[in-house]
């Protein structure tokens, strides 16, 4: 019995250690499929899809010279939606679902970021502090609301993903502790309420990771 409704995503394990983290390294298992000389429909389905990504990737950074500049994106990408449906399986960690992993990934990118373009593009990063056709009275108030704005992304990019992995992980945990003091009419109905909570879980996975690499696309198209 659940003493703690978060006690779900406790990294640690019957040994008091958090080797459940090792979940982040299963996306590795599908990669040898990547090297097989005839490729599987999964496969070609998967450079599909990274092709995609390639092209509106590649329209946001704007960038023409440097080649594989979208690469770190599309990673990005395929790291957090494995980890997305990884997570949905039973008995397998909720990586996802922790701020420590996600602003391990969006800290270190918007870090990179600034420092590349105060350095490179310091009159750019400085006119982006002032929207233009600001009044003057107002640009005071316009620095400080930007620098903000610009200091938490990283944290809203690590709290919107964990907090829409953590609400649909809670419902569908609330939703199956109840099973077992429902009547069998009542179990059926619950039963095909998860199966429609478990695709739209499945959704969630996907968007919320486009969503954090296309922001990050975004973020860096402002420094250039």
């Amino acid at each position: 019995m659940m003493t703690n409704l978060f006690s779900t995503f406790d990294p640690a394990t019957s040994l008091n250690t958090s080797m459940n983290w090792i979940s982040v390294s299963l996306g590795i298992m599908f990669l040898p499929s990547m090297f097989w000389l005839i490729p599987s429909r999964i496969n070609l389905a998967w450079m599909k899809i990274t092709s995609i990504l390639h092209n509106e990737f590649k329209i946001l950074l704007k960038i023409k010279k440097m080649k594989g500049s979208t690469l770190i994106f599309i990673s990005l990408f395929s790291l957090i939606l494995s980890n997305n449906f990884l997570s949905l399986f039973p008995y397998v960690f909720s990586t996802t679902s922790h701020l420590v992993l996600n602003l391990t990934l969006a800290l270190p990118l918007w870090v990179s970021f600034m420092v590349y373009g105060w350095i490179n593009n310091t009159i750019h990063m400085l006119a982006h502090l002032v929207p233009q056709g600001t009044p003057p009275v107002l640009m005071p108030f316009m620095v400080c609301i930007e620098t903000v704005s610009n200091i938490i992304r990283p944290g809203t990019l690590a709290i919107r993903l964990t907090a829409n992995m953590i609400a649909g992980h809670l419902l569908l945990t609330l939703l199956g502790n109840t099973g077992p003091s429902m009547s069998l009419t009542m179990l059926n109905l619950l039963i095909i309420a998860q199966v429609l909570l478990l695709i739209l879980e499945c959704a969630v996975a996907v968007i919320q990771s486009y969503v954090f690499s296309i922001l990050s696309t975004l973020y860096s198209s402002e420094v250039n």
